[in-house]
């Protein structure tokens, strides 16, 4: 073997490099689930507050 592919086979930048994309992939995918549950749970809050509401009476007697 050259010195120059025994050098590419012991060079490991690449595979640390994939490696930190998928745990940022990994991450990302995390807080896009936890984002989108938040929103969800949000939303049924507001729901339920603004049926509360609307049973209210506005006028004053």
């Amino acid at each position: 073997m050259s010195g120059t592919t025994r050098a590419a086979i012991n060079d490991r930048r690449g595979v640390t490099a994939l490696e930190y994309g998928l745990a940022a992939a990994l991450v990302a995918l995390v807080i896009i689930g936890g984002a989108k549950t938040f929103g969800t749970n949000v939303a049924t809050m507001f729901t339920g507050i603004g049926t509360s509401v609307s049973g209210v009476s506005t006028t004053i007697p």
